[in-house]
């Protein structure tokens, strides 16, 4: 059985469009942190889904379960927080909602929720200073079809992949590559970046963030 990870339920989220997810990640200057998470799924795109035959398919996010045996397998990992609900969707239907707080000793136990292959958040110490490499998507999960992007972009209006950081230092963020559309903030020791599921979709290079402080 896999391990849940942040990036894995991302790339599920990209792939089934009309839904988004946030994370809002603090790290203390001990490495010891929480991350919060909201994940939002129509409830009709889930529908239509198992009606399609994908009754196998599971269902995203993941639900309590997941989350638990998930964090018993990475150390210094513990779930505090834990809730869903139906709420009014972007497009006029019903949204199940999901949040989500974990707290974790060290960046170690952080990087390996966000990233259980180790291959899409990584960090590093440059120096006296740390850099936080993020890949959002990677070129080879772009989507060649047109007919289905254009799809894929209409059914995910008014869906959003945001995240936010609060550090131990100042920070310097960049986007790789630029995206104009994307929102993009550092203040002092906090970032904030969110952009578009269904211009996500359409990004033919990838998306990344490097954070340094």
């Amino acid at each position: 059985m896999k391990t849940l990870s942040f990036f894995v339920t991302l790339g599920a989220l990209v792939l089934n469009s009309c839904l988004g997810v946030s994370a809002d990640i603090t790290i203390k200057a001990d490495g010891s942190g929480k991350i919060a998470l909201e994940y939002r799924v129509s409830q009709a795109l889930e529908s239509m889904g198992r009606l399609d035959g994908n009754e196998k398919m599971p269902a995203v996010p993941a639900g309590k379960l997941d989350f638990e045996r998930s964090v018993s397998r990475i150390p210094g990992l513990k779930l505090s927080k834990y809730g869903s609900k139906e709420v009014r969707g972007a497009s006029g239907g019903r949204d199940l909602v999901t949040n989500v707080t974990l707290d974790f000793k060290d960046t170690g136990a952080l990087l390996a929720f966000l990233d259980s292959a180790g291959s899409r958040a990584t960090l590093v110490q440059e120096g006296q200073g740390s850099l936080l490499r993020l890949i959002f998507l990677d070129p080879s999960e772009t989507i060649a079809n047109p007919d289905l992007l254009s799809l894929l972009r209409e059914v995910s209006d008014g869906y959003e992949l945001g995240i936010s950081l609060s550090l131990p230092g100042n920070a310097r963020v960049e986007m790789i590559p630029p995206v104009p559309s994307a929102k993009l903030v550092s203040n002092g020791k906090k970032v904030s970046f969110s952009i578009g599921m269904g211009e996500l979709l359409t990004l033919k290079d990838g998306l990344a963030l490097e954070i340094r402080w």
